[in-house]
C-alpha cells in the first residue's frame, strides 16, 4: 500500500510540475513576442534561454 501511495504522490507532483512548466512556456512565448516587436535583442536572447530550459525539463518529464 505504501508503494502505491508513494507512486501516486509522485505522479501528482509530476503532473503539477508539467502544468506549471506549460504556464511558464506560454508566458515566455508571450514575452518573446513582445521583445520581437520591440526589436529588443537582449530580452529576446534571455527568453530563448528560458524557453530552452523549459523545453529540456519538459522532455525530462516526457511531457513533449
Amino acid at each position: 500500500m505504501k508503494k502505491i501511495m508513494k507512486s501516486m504522490k509522485g505522479m501528482s507532483e509530476s503532473r503539477q510540475r508539467k502544468a506549471v512548466l506549460r504556464l511558464e512556456l506560454d508566458y515566455e512565448l508571450a514575452t518573446l513576442f513582445e521583445a520581437m516587436g520591440e526589436s529588443n535583442k537582449g530580452k529576446m536572447n534571455e527568453c530563448k534561454e528560458k524557453l530552452e530550459n523549459i523545453r529540456k525539463e519538459l522532455l525530462q518529464l516526457k511531457a513533449l
